[in-house]
């Protein structure tokens, strides 16, 4: 049994090799993904984004406001404008993502304690970018307008640390955790890379058993399997997994080094959990083939299951607040479980053994497809016999 899963092996590392419909998909198509996905988060961070100052107090005070707010990270003062509608123009051509309003005698109002409103307006349709000037300009503005009242009490004799407990009674500290500059490339390309390297070794894991009988090789391959299904399968899906592996440090050696200055190859729990993915998905592209002759049907129900992975697998929306359906949708693809490990293994640095129910679910997988595959394409080699018979 050996002999001939190592003999499908080599066999199928020549078809990888020498058929465009493998080796394009699996070897050049992962090296213009991922340039294409480093490259579009290169920046890495939203950084000076345009916004407009509306300011009718005309004060001291709305100017060290603006000065502020051009000395955070994400806010770059571009215009100076006059009214709201000026303010909606230049939001809906783009030329700003938010506007600041200073309203008349705000300096007074603040001084002698009185409620007043600096208004914020922010194009929410760009949402991370949106909540990103949110963030800088409300730490700036309620820092400001606490320091004057600090230095008006400070001003009368009051101690600094009682003046201080009067205008900020709680003292908030923020500590953010495994992404703290919110980086574009660190956080969104290795997600966006695993699910495009789950659609690409599921397609070509499709075209693996039926694309023989569209080549008119099913016989060569039943004949060099000894007639077994399992023969079969067990080779081809050892040659696709040690491409998986050739992709995987083709990513973790060469392209995240190159793009996000890191070598993560030597995360030991994230191979293994890849491994579980690739091996997931092989099985299921396994199936598909073995069940269905029609090669295009066969990719079109590929292309059906793998396409909505990266929607609900709760990278950019968490699935607790997707509809209930729509949970177990997303736990039917391989790229789920994989992304929750992802997170712990990836971002939060834990070891393995915080993956037990995401192996688990990997697992399901594989127990369950690599059977079906092998009792129907068993089934389609005996009945070759029949007919040669």
């Amino acid at each position: 049994m050996i002999k001939g899963v190592y003999s499908i092996y080599i066999r199928e590392w020549k078809r990888i090799l020498t058929l465009p419909v493998h080796y394009v998909v699996l070897l050049v198509v992962p090296v213009i993904i991922c340039t294409i996905y480093a490259l579009i988060y290169n920046n890495k961070f939203a950084q000076d984004l345009p916004v407009a100052v509306w300011d009718e107090s005309h004060s001291p005070l709305s100017r060290q406001f603006t000065f502020m707010l051009e000395e955070t990270e994400s806010i770059h003062i571009t215009r100076q404008v006059n009214s709201y509608a000026e303010i909606e123009a230049l939001m809906k051509s783009g030329e700003i993502l938010a506007a600041v309003h200073f309203p008349p005698r705000m300096d007074n109002d603040i001084k002698s304690r009185h409620p007043t409103t600096v208004t914020l307006y922010a194009n929410a349709a760009s949402l991370v970018t949106s909540k990103l000037i949110y963030k800088d300009a409300a730490q700036v503005i309620i820092t400001a307008g606490s320091g004057v009242i600090l230095q008006k009490f400070v001003k009368t004799g009051m101690p600094a640390g009682r003046a201080m407990a009067l205008v900020l009674p709680v003292n908030l500290h923020s500590w953010v955790l495994y992404n703290p500059r919110y980086d574009y490339q660190a956080y969104l390309v290795p997600g966006l890379i695993a699910v495009a390297l789950q659609m690409m070794i599921i397609m070509v894991a499709i075209l693996t058993l039926n694309y023989e009988r569209s080549l008119g090789t099913l016989e060569e391959l039943r004949g060099q399997a000894g007639g077994s299904a399992s023969v079969a399968i067990m080779g081809k899906s050892l040659a696709h997994l040690s491409m998986a592996w050739v992709n995987y440090l083709l990513v973790t050696c060469i392209m995240f080094p190159i793009f996000a200055g890191g070598l993560i190859a030597s995360n030991w729990p994230l191979f293994v959990m890849y491994t579980l993915l690739a091996v997931a998905c092989i099985g299921f592209g396994m199936m598909v083939s073995s069940i269905f002759n029609d090669v295009m049907l066969a990719c079109d129900i590929g292309l059906f299951y793998t396409s909505p992975a990266f929607v609900f697998s709760g990278f950019t929306f968490p699935r607790w607040g997707m509809p209930w359906f729509d949970q177990y949708y997303a736990m039917l693809m391989p790229f789920t479980p994989f992304l929750d490990s992802l997170f712990k293994v990836y971002f939060m640095r834990l070891p393995l053994l915080y993956c037990y129910k995401e192996m688990g679910h990997l697992l399901l997988f594989i127990v369950l497809t690599y059977p079906v595959a092998i009792i129907v394409f068993q089934r389609k080699l005996n009945k070759l016999v029949v007919q040669h018979a």
